[in-house]
């Protein structure tokens, strides 16, 4: 016999869960479950990456509502001057990272350095920012599939709907697992692209690369070239750094050193979205590339280099569409991790700081797949009308990290050398090149902010008005689940707390819906107590209160039952007046409810069941003096039988009342099968004989 208490504790038989997501972690096995830089690229990295597959394409759209494809040249600088930025920004981040080895981001900065309404609106920000990564990526993958296969347009909701429970799926196996999962597409797009880029600058350099056929330059208004369209189309090519703050947020997944680790995996991030974003660009320009509505700015590109329907370019469109649904991937990476810190803070529920069996964030990441669907269905995946929420609360959480930075630079700057200041996450210390990281920050923060303004004015009409209301919301919201969070600690608080420990008279009421091996259980256990005690049913039916009122008598046999007529067959108003009553009656009693409840062994037997004492013990708590215990009858299959158990309490009054009512139901039987027959009961002598 096995005496290891882990093979004790294994279930006999897999269940859903374990099937589906694995089976569970013990805790001590946390500090395992981290990754690697190479992992940990392709988990934080999936949605800066996949951005490549577009922003050039949204500069360039933006570029050709001038009318001519002359200023589409325009579009080089413009890259460039956003990878400057991005250069900025991930330097930024790379000392959020080492400042702030704990990780959470935009967040945790906000908040040590900007207070607590900055650290809000981050987080939310960020959060919303999130919501909208799944959808617009997961549509964005759905859009490229329906190109490919047109008769599938029909499903576009429900593909996308499905296409995001399978990631969430993965993701609730841990981040271990995920990671692997993700990392081959992530990977497979970026060496297809550093491959088509490297084959299309060949052909350029040889002067064999020829030109975009079979699409046309077509515009509907020709606007003039003015400084604003070059900011709209700079704000717009910006959706690069999409995904940018990622890795600062989850700098606790990563293996020891962390902080290095996270870093240096950002400065690949970056590296890599620099090269592709420049290089599609550049080539893009020079294969003279349009704007469509039928062909992307990519399969322009792969198929000018490879040739129509080579296989390299499949590979390329194939490649492309993964990462653009991998993308939502950084979203459920990040999301759960971010809202378990709100919610250890008291900004939202508690449950999301649980870990489930996987050892991940597993309400956190239900709920951002919740959220995401909800939105893909309203937006009937739709990424047209995605993109205009998209992007807008990046920048804002872009500008609210970096500004916090400059505040934190500029508090190692007041110390003296060797001075420390200790903080509620960091202890600082003073650093003679504090003045050089707040100039990075103060830049990156002030062009975040041009960009996010940009974005607002630009996109205001076409959907981020929602946004802009959104996160105000809230950051309400979330104020006011802290102020709940808040009262009911005070409320617990025992300081200053004046309470006499006595004890009162304790009235014990018995909740009967019928007299069964569940009544007996609850009668049992209300003797048990010693205090004074009393059954009350609500007759809502008169034949079944009949019907109860004798099975009382002949199974319990006192006259402790109190019938309620109920005619307009209520349940909870005559229970709660009933109750009310005895508390004004009895000023300082306690008033015990005690009320039965079958307890199936699966969700879906228990669901066949009234269920009715959760409903009445939510409705029964909110009095004071109140009392309720629930008194469980578990219902149980036999695994081997398929015969159903009752495991009743098992004191020696059960049994015998038990034994006692199946003995009278044996004799009632026995006497009806008798009279059946016209012959006497057994155990008594037929007259004349």
């Amino acid at each position: 016999m096995s005496t290891d208490p882990d093979a004790q504790n294994e279930p006999k038989r897999p269940n859903i869960s374990s099937l589906l997501i694995g089976r569970p972690l013990e805790t001590r096995t946390l500090a395992h479950q981290v990754i690697s830089k190479k992992v940990g690229l392709a988990v934080f990295a999936s949605d800066a990456i996949s951005s490549t597959a577009y922003a050039t394409e949204e500069i360039l759209v933006i570029l050709a509502l001038t009318g001519t494809m002359a200023h589409l040249g325009l579009s080089i600088p413009i890259a460039i001057a956003i990878s400057v930025l991005l250069i900025i920004v991930t330097i930024s981040y790379r000392q959020t990272i080492f400042a702030y080895p704990n990780g959470g981001g935009a967040y945790i900065v906000a908040r040590e350095n900007l207070g607590e309404t900055a650290a809000l609106v981050a987080g939310s920000a960020l959060l919303t920012d999130y919501v909208l990564t799944v959808a617009v990526s997961v549509s964005s993958g759905v859009a490229q599939i329906i190109s490919a296969f047109p008769n599938l347009a029909d499903w576009r909701v429900p593909m996308a709907v499905v296409i995001i429970g399978l990631v969430t799926m993965i993701n609730l196996r841990g981040v271990k697992e995920s990671g692997t999962v993700f990392a081959i597409p992530t990977y497979f797009f970026v060496v297809m692209m550093f491959l088509t880029l490297a084959f299309g600058f060949f052909r350029w350099a040889t002067g064999t690369l020829g030109t975009v056929t079979g699409v046309e330059f077509t515009t509907e208004t020709a606007a003039p070239l003015t400084l604003f369209l070059i900011l709209r189309a700079f704000s717009s090519g910006s959706t690069a750094l999409t995904g940018i703050e990622a890795i600062s947020n989850g700098i606790t997944a990563f293996r020891e050193p962390k902080s290095r680790n996270a870093a240096a995996t950002l400065t690949a991030m970056s590296t890599l979205l620099v090269l592709l974003f420049l290089g599609i660009t550049f080539l893009s320009r020079h294969i003279e590339a349009i704007p469509s509505h039928e062909e992307t700015i990519i399969s322009q590109l792969a198929r000018t280099v490879y040739g129509d329907g080579s296989i390299l370019y499949l590979f390329v469109i194939a490649g492309t569409a993964l990462i653009l649904l991998m993308a939502a991937n950084t979203s459920y990476a990040d999301f759960p991790r971010l809202a378990a810190l709100q919610a250890a803070d008291g900004f939202l529920p508690r449950q999301l700081t649980y870990r489930g069996g996987r050892l991940v964030f597993s309400w956190g990441i239900m709920t951002l797949a919740l959220a995401a669907s909800v939105l893909v269905i309203l937006m009937r995946a739709s990424t047209t009308a995605l993109i205009p929420l998209y992007a807008i609360g990046v920048f804002l959480s872009f500008t609210l990290s970096q500004g916090g930075m400059v505040v934190h630079f500029r508090k190692i700057g007041r110390l003296k050398p060797g001075e420390k200041l200790k903080g509620s996450e960091v202890e600082l210390e003073y650093e003679p090149t504090w003045r050089t990281h707040m100039i990075i920050s103060a830049v990156g923060a002030t062009l975040t902010f041009i960009v996010m303004i940009i974005f607002a004015v630009t996109k205001f009409t076409s959907g981020a008005w929602v946004v802009i209301i959104l996160i105000p919301t809230l950051v309400f919201i979330f104020s006011r689940i802290h102020r709940h969070y808040k009262d009911v600690a005070q409320a617990l608080s025992l300081e200053n707390a004046r309470y006499q420990i006595r004890t009162d008279e304790v009235i014990t009421l018995l909740l009967v819906d019928g007299v069964h091996m569940g009544t007996l259980q609850m009668v049992n256990f209300a003797k048990s107590l010693g205090s004074p005690w009393r059954a009350i049913h609500v007759g809502v039916n008169p034949e079944k209160s009949q019907r109860t009122q004798d099975k009382w008598d002949q199974y319990v046999g006192d006259d402790r039952l109190v019938i309620i007529p109920s005619p307009y067959r209520h349940l909870m108003a005559p229970i709660r007046e009933y109750v009310m009553n005895l508390l004004r009656e009895n000023p300082t009693a306690i008033v015990h409810i005690v009320m039965g409840h079958l307890a199936m062994d699966s969700v879906f037997t228990q669901a066949l069941h009234q269920n009715s004492s959760l409903i009445l013990n939510l409705g029964l708590t909110g009095l004071e003096r109140v009392v309720v215990t629930i008194v469980p009858l578990q219902v149980r299959h036999d695994e081997e039988g398929g015969e159903v158990n009752l495991n009743v309490m098992t004191g020696n009054d059960l049994r015998r009342a038990r034994q006692e009512w199946e003995a009278k139901e044996r004799q009632q039987a026995d006497a009806k099968r008798a009279e059946k027959s016209h012959r006497p009961p057994p155990g008594k002598k037929a007259s004349g004989l």
